[in-house]
């Protein structure tokens, strides 16, 4: 074929031309389409999440084991109780025990984590988990099972009520800035979250699937006995996500026992009153400097109390979350009566629902709430921290309270599902909150403390609860616990709705500037 210099040209021109306008219109037309991605990518805080890096995604994974465990053996615990033939009393007194072996582990993990190290505490609680799971698939004597639900880890009430809470939010509270903080522990509530859901369906279908597998051989305790299994395996699962966590994780006073680590590497979070242990640590060759100093106590409890953070709150942050924990006591103890253990057994007393049926409810309440918690950051950074926590969690409570009223199953599951699609939104915020009013040395003990009381609050209510299930007047623990939510709401606004937040962390900032 004949092709002249001009036809040459002109098809050059084409074949150059041609794909780089192509190529510009579609540049243009995907700038434009990513717009609107980039800005729910920012809004809905995933690029906060994506920044604090691999350690904080860790420990978010490993808290979605903790929470699908504990989801799957909340739908079944109560009903797995029941099967063994305890009394609703034995069964409310099993959860308040199994509460206070809580409340020990919540107090044990605040004293040492930051000296023994967070990723130490974390692969513990994994382990107990495994060991508790064990002991609830190979025996059945009451006092056996309560054992092992108080020296290991048993969610009595489908909450992360456990000692290692704290631990991992004192954490992320450490990887992350003031901008990002409340970003991302919203997201740390929103997979928990997805992951009780995940955790209820599963229970529900796996236990109308063996229930299936034993045909004429129902023996329903044998179907209990198995999901446990669940339970140990979400329990080595944190155990490998542990291990896999980084030196960041930790905080200045643990990164500094490695001899191979330069200052520039340690990100400090805990430096409130450490100044004065290292230098009493490296005083010890000066006989004046050690006369001064006050002689140790003999227990080993009050050694653990003197070399802990608790010992070293301000007074200004004490003024701030005494106050706090009170409420939050008045809170947990309402959880505690109407926990989701206890919610599901009720829904089965009283409506005869098979356990298919309600793990596919349960784990759309929870699908409801990992919805509404991926929202709470935006709304706390255009409402405020305070006023997220109370305008979600109050219409929560409202629900609690009207729940016995409707004698339809319908209406019931409507209620249940505003309960529990609002409950958890105010948590991020919350932890955000208490990360914002104190100093960042004092995080890892405040929160500690709070985990405590929240879980000591949450102990009497099974008990209560227990109580007026075994005289046929379950109805009113909704009732009081509704009342109670309530007030813990509005003190809540009446009390902080104008502190001002950040002022710690700003001042202890400035203070560091100040000496550099």
């Amino acid at each position: 074929m004949d092709v002249s210099p001009g036809t040459l040209r002109r098809s050059t021109l084409i074949r150059v031309n041609l794909p780089r306008s192509i190529v510009i219109k579609k540049d243009n037309r995907s700038m434009l389409s990513s717009k609107p991605i980039q800005w729910l990518y920012r809004e809905f805080g995933l690029d906060s999440v994506y920044r604090t890096g691999p350690d904080t995604w860790l420990v978010m994974l490993a808290r979605t084991c903790r929470m699908f465990a504990f989801g799957a053996i909340s739908l079944i615990l109560a009903l797995f109780m029941s099967s063994l033939h305890f009394s609703d009393l034995w069964i409310g007194f099993f959860m308040t025990m199994t509460l206070v072996g809580d409340v020990i582990l919540s107090l044990l993990a605040a004293l040492v984590a930051d000296r023994v190290g967070r990723r130490r505490v974390l692969f513990l609680g994994g382990a107990l988990m495994a060991l508790s799971g064990t002991v609830f698939v190979f025996f059945e004597n009451y006092w056996i099972l309560l054992m092992g639900a108080v020296v290991g880890v048993i969610s009595a009430t489908g909450g992360d009520f456990g000692p290692f809470r704290s631990v991992g939010e004192s954490t992320i509270s450490h990887l992350t800035t003031p901008a990002t903080r409340t970003d991302v522990l919203s997201w740390y509530v929103t997979t928990s979250t997805l992951g009780s859901a995940l955790g209820n369906e599963a229970a529900g279908h796996i236990t109308s699937f063996l229930k299936r597998l034993q045909g004429s051989r129902q023996d329903i305790t044998d179907v209990y006995h198995a999901m446990f299994w669940i339970y140990v395996a979400m329990g080595v699962l944190s155990m490998i996500f542990a291990c896999l966590m980084s030196r960041k994780c930790e905080s200045t006073q643990v990164q500094g026992k490695s001899d191979t680590e330069t200052p520039q590497e340690t990100d400090p979070l805990l430096n409130s009153g450490e100044v004065g242990e290292d230098t009493h640590e490296q005083s010890d060759g000066d006989p004046s400097v050690n006369l001064q100093q006050p002689s140790k106590p003999q227990s080993w409890l009050g050694r653990l109390w003197l070399r802990s953070k608790i010992a070293e709150i301000s007074q200004e942050s004490l003024s701030v979350v005494i106050k706090l924990w009170v409420l939050l006591t008045i809170d947990s103890l309402a959880d505690g009566m109407v926990s989701y253990a206890l919610t599901n057994y009720y829904l089965v007393r009283k409506f005869g629902l098979t356990e298919s049926y309600l793990g596919d409810i349960m784990s759309i309440c929870f699908l409801l709430m990992a919805i509404s918690t991926a929202f709470a950051g935006p709304l706390a950074r255009r409402l405020g921290l305070v006023n997220t926590m109370v305008f979600t969690h109050l219409p929560s409570s409202l629900a609690v309270l009207l729940l016995p009223v409707p004698q339809n199953v319908g209406l019931t599951i409507v209620l249940l599902f505003i309960r529990t699609g609002l409950n958890s939104m105010d948590q991020g915020p919350r932890a955000a909150f208490i990360a914002a009013v104190v100093k960042p040395g004092e995080r890892t003990a405040v929160m500690g403390i709070t985990a405590m009381l929240r879980t000591l609050g949450s102990t009497i209510g099974p008990s209560l609860t227990g109580f007026l299930a075994d005289t046929d007047k379950f109805w009113i623990a909704f009732v009081v616990a509704g009342a109670l939510r309530v007030a813990y709401d509005l003190g809540l606004f009446y009390l902080f709705v104008d502190l001002k937040i950040n002022a710690p962390e700003q001042a202890e900032d400035s203070e560091t500037n100040d000496q550099i």
